[in-house]
């Protein structure tokens, strides 16, 4: 499939960009952003990125691909401004860009999970950038997640090398850490989220999706969690895995019975 690569700040020197699968056809569907992993170090466009764009193509989404600013140069809030950015693109583009504006998931990996639940749950605000046009003001919450062995978490069970890459610092102050901390911000309109991990994953461990959909669950939200019992950190497409395999379909699922993403049209 074509593809297209949008610059996220025009006019500025930014690098980071937004990639847009050109269909063949002008129908609008419901629309992913998938946003890679790599510890807010790097960004694992090649395994995390468009090859799960690709797979979500073939289940007839509108998709994107996140290529965002990391450490050690752009530490917070460089990385989330990116992430805002991307979503007030997407959905002010619309139709446009063959997505519908009311059905758009983000789903991200390991950081790039962290980064996806953050859009969901921190509010938009906390971003200052701007690029001075009329992108700025719309609105950049998704309206689900799927979050692939996100990091969530701070502490012992969750990744201390995302949390020293985003907030530049291995001694966070506690308003810091609380920042990072992404179940403690689900709030009673936070979107559905669809969550999967495994139970062999020892760089992000289980307990991070575990906690954020007892979080949702506590505040009455929509999620579903799959915890798969084989699987080391990094599993993306499933990698011969049957079971792993399955998760885009039940993500599909998901978004299409549960969370009402409507038929192309």
């Amino acid at each position: 499939m074509k593809t297209e690569t949008i610059c996220l700040w025009p006019g500025t020197d930014i690098s980071s960009s937004l990639t847009r699968h050109i269909r063949p056809d002008s129908i609008v569907r419901p629309a992913v952003l998938v946003i890679p992993g790599g510890g807010y170090h790097f960004v694992c466009e090649s395994t995390e990125g468009s090859p799960i764009a690709n797979r979500f193509d073939e289940l007839g989404y509108q998709t994107f691909v996140l290529d965002y600013r990391v450490a050690p140069d752009n530490p917070w809030p460089a990385t989330f401004d990116d992430a805002v950015r991307a979503m007030r693109l997407i959905r002010g583009h619309g139709t446009e860009w063959g997505a519908n504006p009311d059905a758009i998931a983000v789903c991200g990996f390991s950081a790039g999970g962290h980064l996806a639940a953050s859009l969901a749950t921190i509010a938009p605000g906390l971003s200052t950038a701007r690029a001075g046009d009329a992108f700025d003001d719309v609105r950049a919450t998704p309206d689900a997640m799927v979050l692939c062995y996100p990091v969530i978490l701070s502490g012992p069970k969750g990744h201390a090398g995302s949390r020293f890459n985003l907030l530049g610092t291995q001694s966070p102050s506690a308003e810091q850490d609380a920042l990072f901390s992404l179940e403690r911000h689900v709030a009673d309109d936070t979107p559905p989220a669809f969550l999967w991990t495994t139970v062999e994953d020892t760089v992000v461990p289980m307990e991070n999706s575990v906690a954020f959909f007892r979080a949702m669950r506590e505040r009455g939200r929509v999620a579903e969690l799959h915890i798969f019992p084989h699987g080391q950190h990094g599993m993306q497409l499933g990698y011969g895995r049957r079971d792993i395999a399955q998760w885009p379909a039940l993500a599909d699922a998901f978004l299409r019975d549960t969370c009402g993403f409507p038929p192309a049209s």
